[in-house]
């Protein structure tokens, strides 16, 4: 799929969350209209929509409806439907294609495909209920973690095994999973990130580097640049370009990866955009989402600028509670709240970005801004 998908067009969304809200605003902005099949009649990518499919995200008839008013397909979520993926690969609806899913759904192939590419992984094992955990264990040595090998986000699915008194809560893990990936814990210096965007003709471009600082597994903040020699950033961005030309990746790219010393370990990756590129919304010319849209539109890819440093932190839960009482929070920085009506602990409401001419500077901004959660507004 080649043509090229011009503006008063419409993009359809499978999945109607942030990420779907995001892409939403950055094509509307460019003169597109847009379609999302999503269930929620009121999420996030819906309140944007020009049309709503209220359809299951594995419903083949809402991809039916969907592809009938949709001239391309995106996805704002990795674990699609691979029939119904495929499906609208043979309509000429989805340049994404199937590949990327279909690796990046099954840790398990991730790693395999990951090490055919020819990138560092963390020594691992892939287990069944019926392997040995112990010998697995005692071959990574201490700390290790044991992962679901499909679904899983956010630190779910996972359990860090420390000691041997983890063992018995790992078994009963591994046994009520099945099948799971055993990883060996790096020792990490920093975790980081390289959001990039492929277009249909396999041209790249690379958005700055974010570190990432997680919490309870989950992301909380990315800091730009990231603080990091020139031979890991090279490192980074080379295995990056080499993953999505592997897997064929058209769209925008994120893979997240270790950094211990100078070496660089890919950890995961997903063919979408990305919660650490955020930032780029503010911080960069262009944002991952709008180079995403120009990707699956068949349009060129933009060259990159970024005139600002930046720090993007995560709003969780009850925190969004204060940016609906107290407009301060809006004074010097960026907010972004996703349309969530329902506050969940540990759920991602929104986001806000503070950006500068230093990370300090931004840092500085974001840290004045802190929430104190209250009622709701």
């Amino acid at each position: 799929m080649n043509q090229v998908i011009l503006p008063n067009s419409t993009i359809g969304i499978l999945g109607g969350g942030q990420l779907g809200r995001m892409m939403a605003v950055a094509a509307k902005q460019m003169g597109y209209r847009i379609a999302v099949q999503d269930p929620a009649e009121d999420g996030p990518c819906a309140q944007l929509a020009d049309i709503h499919i209220p359809y299951a995200l594995d419903s083949l008839e809402g991809a039916k409806q969907l592809a009938e008013v949709s001239e391309v397909i995106t996805y704002e979520f990795e674990n699609v439907d691979l029939s119904l993926a495929k499906y609208l690969v043979e309509l000429g609806k989805l340049p994404q294609g199937v590949e990327a899913l279909e690796v990046t759904q099954n840790r398990g192939r991730e790693k395999k495909r990951l090490e055919q590419a020819g990138v560092p992984v963390a020594p691992y094992r892939l287990l069944d209920e019926t392997d040995d955990l112990e010998e697995a264990v005692d071959t990574l040595g201490f700390p290790c973690v044991i992962k679901t090998v499909e679904g899983g986000y956010d630190g779910k699915g996972q359990f860090r095994i420390s000691s041997k008194e983890d063992m018995s809560e790992a078994k009963r893990f591994l046994h009520d999973h099945g099948s799971c990936i055993l990883e060996s814990w790096l020792p990490f210096d920093q975790e980081v990130s390289i959001i990039m965007t492929r277009g249909i003709d396999g041209g790249t471009a690379i958005f700055p580097m974010p570190a990432n600082l997680h919490e309870h597994h989950m992301l909380r903040e990315s800091v730009v640049p990231a603080s990091v020699s020139s031979e890991v950033l090279d490192k980074a961005k080379t295995y990056a370009v080499r993953i999505a030309a592997y897997l064929g990746v058209v769209g925008t790219f994120a893979v997240e990866m270790f950094v211990v010393g100078e070496d660089v370990y890919v950890n995961e990756m997903a063919p979408r955009p990305h919660n650490s590129g955020h930032f780029t919304i503010e911080a960069c010319n262009v944002s991952q989402f709008e180079q995403h849209i120009r990707a699956v539109c068949g349009l060129p890819l933009l060259n990159i600028d970024t005139p600002y440093a930046a720090v993007m932190r995560n709003i969780i839960g009850t925190e969004a509670d204060g940016y609906g009482i107290n407009a301060h929070h809006f004074l010097d920085c960026h907010v972004h709240l996703y349309g969530k009506e329902e506050i969940k602990p540990m759920r991602k409401m929104g986001h806000v970005t503070a950006i500068g001419k230093t990370v300090e500077e931004a840092k500085e901004k974001l840290d004045q801004d802190q929430v104190v959660p209250g009622t709701r507004g």
